[in-house]
Formats: C-alpha cells, sequence, structure tokens
C-alpha cells in the first residue's frame, strides 16, 4: 500500500497509527464515513465510466402496488433493480428479522430481465428467506415504509404542497430497508462469480448500488402516488428537499460478528484508511484549494451534525460531543495553517490532544475529503481473496509463536478471565432464524454453544497452553496435541502478517457494547446518522445528500 519513498517526503508509515490505537471497541464505535466509503467508491466509479440510468418498466397502480426496474447501464453490463411494491396493512409492518411482509421487496438483476425472468422474481422475491431466486440475481432485499413521513409527503405533494422541511429533517427516509442480502444467500450469486467485474470487486458494491437504485424507487413511488391522489393539482418532491432523503436501514446483532469472522478483509479496510491518513500528514504544506475544501467538508459535517438526532443515552454523549469538537476545530482552521512544514501533521496532533473520540474520527474523514487525487486509489486495495494465505504455518516454532501473540495480543493477555465481568456475555447462533445473537453468561443457557468470537479469551488460553512447551517444539507437533487452539492459532499467524486484521478488544466483558461493532462496519459502508434503538441494533441512514441517477454526471462532490 506504501507509495514509493521520496528525498522530500517523510515515509507516510511514520505518520501512521498502531493497530493498538485503532482497533479499540470505542474508537471503533465513534467511525465516521470517508471519501473511502463503499457507496462513494461506487458513485465515483459510475461517474467516471459514464454510467446511464433508465426506468424500462413501471406497473405501479395508484394504490402504490406494483412492480418496476430500474437499470444502471454501464460500459460492459448491466444490472436492474427490480421491485416490488405492496399494499401491507400496518399489523404486519415490523422491522424484525422474524418479519413475513413488507411494503417494498427487491433484487438486483445481472443483466435485462426478461417477462419470464420478472414472473419468476414476482412468485419469490416478495417471500424473500421463504422463496428462493438465482445466480441471476445478486442481492435480494426488503424495505417498511417511515409510515408518518411517506403518508406526509404524499399527502402535501397531492395538494400542490411541499412536504415539511421539519417532518423531512427529522426521519430522513422515505423507506428504510430492514435487510440487504447478497453473496450467495438463497440461491443469489456468489462473491466468486463477480468478484472480478471491475465495478463489483470493491466491497459490497453490488449492495450498495441495489440501495441506491432503491432510493430513487422510493422518491418515484411518491410522486406517483401523489398524482394519483391529487390528479393535475399534485406536484414533485423539490431537488432539494429529494436529495436530502437517504434511505435508511435497521440492522441488528446479525451484522456485528462479521468484523471477527473475516479477520483479513477488515485488515484491508483499516489498513487503506491508515494509509489514507498517513498520506495526507506527511504532505509538507497545505495548497489553498486544499483548505478551501477543508471548510467546506467541515460546514457539511455541521449541518449534518445539526440534523442528526438520537435518543440513546450513549448517543445522545457522542453528539454533545462531536458538536463541540467541531466548532472547536472550525476555531482551529481561522489560524490555520501556520508557519512550519507538515501542516496537516499539526493539524491532526493537535486534534488528538484537543478532541474526543468522535471529534478526531471526524477530523479524519475531515482531512481525507480534500485529497482525492492522493488516496482515492486505495479503494482498489479494500478488498481481499479470504481463502489466501490461511493455512497454519506448522513449522514455525513455539518460541516465534510466543512472540507473535506478544506482539500482536499483548492487550488481551493483560485481561484476567478468572474475573466473571471479563467473560460476563457469550455470543450463539439462534436456532430460529440463524442469525448471531449475544447473551448474558450468567443469567441465560446456550453458553455450551458459543461462538468463537471471544477472541481475547482464546488467545490467552493459548498463551497458557504454551507456557509448558519446549520453544523449538513445531506448531504442527502443539496443534496434534492441544488441536483446540487450531481456530485462534490460525487467526495470530493471520495477524502477523495482517496487523490491523483483529478487535483489539474483550469481546465478551459485561461493558462490550455490540453497536460499536456495527457502527464501524456501517461507516465503511457510508452510512451516517448512527441512531442506535438499544445497545443491540440500530438506525442509520444511507446516501442521504448524495445524487440520484439522474444527476450524477454532473455532479461534483463525490
Amino acid at each position: 500500500m506504501n507509495r514509493a519513498p521520496s528525498t522530500q517526503m517523510p515515509q507516510p508509515a511514520a505518520f501512521r497509527r498502531p493497530p493498538s490505537q485503532v482497533m479499540r471497541l470505542d474508537r471503533m464505535g465513534s467511525a465516521h464515513p470517508t471519501r473511502l466509503s463503499f457507496l462513494r467508491q461506487m458513485l465515483r466509479r459510475m461517474q467516471a465510466d459514464g454510467w446511464c440510468f433508465d426506468r424500462p418498466l413501471w406497473e405501479i397502480d395508484a394504490r402504490g402496488v406494483g412492480r418496476a426496474v430500474y437499470r444502471a447501464i454501464g460500459p460492459v453490463r448491466t444490472y436492474s433493480l427490480v421491485a416490488f411494491a405492496h399494499d401491507l396493512p400496518e399489523s404486519m409492518r415490523s422491522d424484525r428479522v422474524i418479519a413475513t411482509a413488507w411494503d417494498a421487496t427487491f433484487t438486483l438483476f445481472d443483466g435485462d430481465p426478461s417477462p419470464a425472468d420478472l414472473d419468476r422474481l414476482q412468485a419469490n422475491v416478495p417471500l424473500q428467506e421463504a422463496g428462493r431466486i438465482s445466480p441471476k440475481e445478486l442481492s435480494l432485499s426488503r424495505a417498511n415504509r417511515s409510515v408518518r413521513l411517506f403518508a406526509h409527503v404524499i399527502e402535501r405533494l397531492s395538494q400542490g404542497l411541499q412536504p415539511d422541511r421539519a417532518e423531512v429533517e427529522a426521519v430522513g427516509y422515505l423507506m428504510r430497508t430492514t435487510a440487504v442480502y447478497g453473496t450467495g444467500k438463497f440461491g443469489a450469486a456468489d462473491r466468486a462469480q463477480i468478484s472480478e467485474r471491475e465495478e463489483l470487486c470493491a466491497p459490497f458494491q453490488a449492495e450498495m448500488l441495489s440501495v441506491w437504485l432503491t432510493r430513487a424507487f422510493c422518491a418515484d413511488l411518491v410522486d406517483h402516488m401523489a398524482a394519483a391522489k391529487g390528479g393535475a393539482q399534485a406536484v414533485r418532491l423539490a431537488p432539494a428537499i429529494k436529495r436530502s432523503l437517504g434511505v435508511g436501514n435497521s440492522t441488528g446483532l446479525g451484522m456485528a460478528p462479521f468484523l471477527v469472522r473475516h479477520p483479513t478483509l477488515l485488515n484491508n479496510w483499516a489498513m487503506a484508511r491508515e494509509e489514507a491518513l498517513a498520506r495526507v500528514r506527511a504532505q509538507q504544506d497545505a495548497s489553498p484549494e486544499r483548505v478551501q475544501a477543508l471548510q467546506g467538508a467541515l460546514q457539511a459535517f455541521q449541518q449534518n451534525a445539526d440534523l442528526w438526532r438520537s435518543e440513546h443515552p450513549i448517543q445522545v454523549a457522542k453528539l454533545a460531543d462531536l458538536r463541540a469538537d467541531l466548532t472547536q476545530i472550525d476555531i482551529r482552521l481561522a489560524q490555520w495553517p501556520g508557519p512550519g512544514g507538515h501542516p496537516w501533521d499539526a493539524l491532526w496532533r493537535w486534534g488528538e490532544g484537543a478532541l474526543s473520540l468522535e471529534g478526531q474520527e471526524a477530523l479524519l474523514s475531515l482531512m481525507l475529503e480534500p485529497h482525492g487525487d492522493l488516496i482515492d486509489d486505495l479503494g482498489a486495495c479494500m478488498s481481499a481473496d479470504e481463502t489466501a494465505n490461511q493455512r497454519i504455518d506448522g513449522a514455525m516454532s513455539i518460541a516465534t509463536l510466543r512472540g507473535l501473540l506478544r506482539d500482536h495480543y499483548g492487550w488481551a493477555l493483560e485481561i484476567d478471565f478468572a474475573q466473571p465481568k471479563n467473560s460476563a456475555q457469550f455470543w450463539y447462533v439462534s436456532e430460529e432464524k440463524l442469525e448471531p445473537r449475544i447473551g448474558d453468561r450468567m443469567l441465560e443457557e446456550g453458553a455450551a454453544l458459543e461462538q468463537p468470537l471471544c477472541t481475547a479469551r482464546l488467545a490467552s488460553e493459548l498463551h497458557s497452553a504454551l507456557a509448558e512447551q519446549d520453544d523449538t517444539l513445531t506448531v504442527a507437533a502443539f496443534l496434534m496435541r492441544f488441536p483446540e487452539h487450531r481456530f485462534i492459532l490460525r487467526r495470530v499467524q493471520i495477524t502477523a502478517r495482517h496487523p490491523f486484521a483483529e478487535v483489539c478488544d474483550n469481546l465478551i466483558g459485561e461493558q462490550m457494547l455490540p453497536i460499536d461493532l456495527m457502527r464501524c462496519k456501517l461507516a465503511f459502508f457510508g452510512a451516517s446518522r448512527f441512531d442506535p434503538r438499544s445497545d443491540k441494533w440500530v438506525r442509520i441512514s444511507l446516501f442521504q445528500d448524495m445524487p440520484y441517477p439522474e444527476d450524477l454526471s454532473q455532479e461534483d462532490y463525490l
């Protein structure tokens, strides 16, 4: 990932934060989206490659029921979002994973669907998990209306009026997805089938495209239903209000373990971001154009923070910190850059001493924003072949293994797991929905079926098992006698090659909050307005204040 050394510029590695600082839950739970987020990568690529968009099918009635197709037409391939809109009784509307009906259901089709494809999809997509899709489909998703705002927007537009801005700002979306499945789920194409395609090689590009086109569908649907209700007096959503609307998302514990189960992918995401920050900090000056762009990014950040709402006490405190920190940054920038070299590094070092974790991670996002020419190439580094280099090195000596444990898991070896508070929780898989869940070890049954997400405890147990072993013993010989340590031993060797692969915190301690893991992952997606509804599920918004397909070619801010 490092660029070539320069005699005029310090090595970016000298400015890179260590994993022991970056991969802590409290910092991961303060993450903000950056220009390297997956949705921003997708929009930039489509803009640069001149993608075109249309809506070849719109069979929606006055009640908002029917089907539609949205196409994204690229230089080589076409992808089609097939949308099914339903008349869902209020009593059936639920964001829970056990729901069986939704206001709208979707699939992203690989190519142009034929009439036979549409009929097949109409028989299956509305059923979601109970149906079956094929390798022609790249994702499966569903969404529910934000009932209050959805109805308000239609009513106002039908009367020839725009929706109330306060109502729009309070919610921020017309529909929220409750699941977006891809990569082999329920018959959809496997990741290996599409990973070599330039437009889909970055992580979660098919899912991001599906959600982006879903956003267009939501806006079209309220315009259509308002026109059906109001006739000639109805108006369409004003462009500024339309742009302020994203796609909401409700997500729970199913997302949290992903970062633990995909260590190489997590490493590549974090390392790309940290390399980007290091490159920016290594710049010897700050041009007027970049300073102006930073100030513009700060203004947008402040506007977003003013509209960001939450009732969760932890997030309420974080928002207070963020708003105060953004004010501090604003004051600092009035006197920046000062004399001397490396002004970006000076700004960062000031932030580390003056700002909360929330503010520091916001500053990171702000500092990356003016440097697209310097860092956008790092997006190509964020995928991972997770089948490569996963074999255990059986020839490694126990002495070397001990060294790796000390170097990369020293944080875990400091935890006393004899204290109940340090193993108070356990991860398991729900038998009903095959989804990850977390339980209280003292109060709930099921610990015998615990999932191996307790990496800190596993590392501690491996360290204890190695205590009586000879330094010259090989890993292969050790595992012949103690095969129960195979899982964590492999992770130790992976982390030695991929230093950002591990969450450097206790994932079963009583203070562990799953929402920290969720926010980290969602920030890499590009999610905003993170709003925990408990310690175990959240709502967020995607593509808020981003362009629609018809605006992409004219967009400057990507």
